[in-house]
């Protein structure tokens, strides 16, 4: 069974994987989804737990479908 930190960090994965193929920093990705250049370091280190809210605004920053992040 899967652990919920496991997925944090999967996830996080994901969205790290998408930024770099779009040749973004952290930073940049930040401005783009309005938020804290911390919070992407964090979700992409898988110690941020995400609503689905905001799953939704990252993945819309990214101009991505929402099954790329969920992909394990």
């Amino acid at each position: 069974m899967n652990d919920y930190r496991d997925i944090l960090k999967k996830i996080g994965l994901n969205f790290r994987v998408e930024r770099t193929k779009q040749m973004l920093s952290q930073e940049k990705f930040a401005e783009i989804a309005n938020v804290h250049m911390n919070y992407i370091g964090k979700i992409e280190r898988g110690e941020q737990n995400l609503t689905i809210k905001k799953i939704v605004n990252l993945t819309n920053a990214l101009n991505i479908p929402i099954n790329k992040i969920f992909y394990f």
